[in-house]
């Protein structure tokens, strides 16, 4: 089965593991409020006992690696190409949201280390964006 759109999320490689999911987290939630349910391929799969398990995207959404500078050239090209994207900050972590939402209205974004990035588009234009990155371990 072939997919006209493709996800994929590209965690820093250089923090904890813990941090990185938290990152994928908002980033996915944040994302998924942006898409349309159709484009993301929703289904309920449901046991022969009838219970079921909404909104389970058919879609493949694959995790990759990266520095942060890699990840800040991935969303640059996003934006340029005007895909869909989410991303997660250093500043977004530690205190309340409003200092959260201080602390990067302070920074510039060439200043930020990004722990993530969520991006998706066309399956092609995706893939050339985030050939570079390796898989997630």
């Amino acid at each position: 089965m072939s997919f006209t759109y493709k996800l994929v999320a590209v965690l820093n490689k250089e923090i904890d593991t813990g941090v990185a999911m938290n990152a994928l987290a908002h980033m996915t939630l944040g994302l998924g409020s942006q898409v349309e349910k159709e484009m993301l391929r929703f289904d309920t799969y449901e046991t022969r006992d009838g219970v079921s398990f909404p909104y389970i995207s058919q879609m493949p959404f694959m995790i990759l690696r990266g520095k942060s500078s890699e990840i800040r050239k991935a969303v640059k090209g996003a934006r340029e190409q005007q895909m869909v994207y989410d991303v997660f900050v250093e500043t977004m972590t530690g205190g309340t949201y409003l200092e959260q939402l201080a602390r990067t209205k302070e920074q510039e974004e060439s200043n930020l280390t990004y722990y993530g990035a969520v991006i998706f588009g066309p399956w092609d234009e995706v893939s050339l964006l985030t050939k570079r990155f390796s898989l997630y371990k």
